[in-house]
């Protein structure tokens, strides 16, 4: 609990700082409300439009938990396959790397254009998104087991699938957590990629509405309602982390 409460406390300097600044640079550079709101703006924006931002929040929300947790289980599946049949890895592993190189901005709006504008089309590009940081991480920590464990595996004439139940899980579970880690930054990005491309509701359709309104107030508030998301679920994750690897001190 003390350790949640010096977070909680570096957390609300750094936000506290970043409001200063924030509020410093409209003062000192007089820029034009359109331009860059103050922070008084913005929070008048939240508080007289909360149910319209919250609601939109709450689908953008819902498509981040969705596809953060088939996007994980997509990706710690994959990575045990590739582990248990090490000669199919070696012909996955190039068409894995591909959709990576891929552009998101480029692939969205033909995810929309086939699966429409509702959740199917957001949740596609977050898994995109996230589920090679699970494989690649998870994947990694399969493979990296202590000799002397892999010797006593040698030893017992374990199956794969036994070395891998016994041994390979538990010595790869740090670094799916780590993997889980990373991707719960991602996951409300890619959301909002997802509906930039194309939705009928969410924080990117809030900003997109605004910005063609010349509503930059409204833009920032979806922006902080953005970044408290991605806290949320940088805090949830280390929380479900360290259940999963009690062993792993708390980030």
């Amino acid at each position: 609990m003390s350790s949640f409460l010096k977070a909680a406390g570096r957390s609300l300097l750094g936000i506290a700082a970043v409001i200063a600044v924030w509020a410093a640079i409209v003062r000192l550079t007089g820029a034009q409300h359109y331009i860059l709101p103050g922070p008084e703006s913005v929070f008048a924006a939240l508080y007289n439009h909360t149910g319209f931002l919250l609601y939109h929040a709450g689908i953008t929300a819902c498509e981040t938990v969705l596809g953060f947790v088939l996007g994980a289980a997509a990706g710690a599946a994959l990575s045990v396959l590739l582990w248990l049949f090490p000669t199919a890895a070696r012909f996955a592993m190039p068409p894995i790397l591909v959709t990576q190189a891929l552009p998101v901005f480029a692939i969205a709006p033909i995810l929309v254009l086939w699966l429409g504008f509702g959740l199917a089309s957001k949740i596609v590009v977050i898994i995109l998104v996230i589920f090679f940081t699970v494989t690649s991480t998870f994947f990694d920590g399969l493979q990296r087991l202590d000799p002397g464990l892999h010797d006593l595996a040698r030893l017992y004439r374990l199956s794969r699938l036994r070395e891998l139940w016994f041994f390979r899980l538990p010595a790869g579970l740090p670094a799916f957590a780590s993997g889980l880690r990373v991707a719960a930054v991602f996951a409300p990005m890619a959301a909002i990629i997802g509906e930039w491309a194309g939705a009928k509701g969410g924080l990117s359709f809030i900003m997109l509405q605004s910005s063609n309104r010349m509503q930059s107030d409204m833009m920032f508030a979806a922006l902080i309602l953005l970044a408290v998301m991605v806290l949320i679920m940088r805090f949830a994750v280390n929380r479900l982390t360290q259940l999963l690897v009690p062993w792993q001190p708390l980030t």
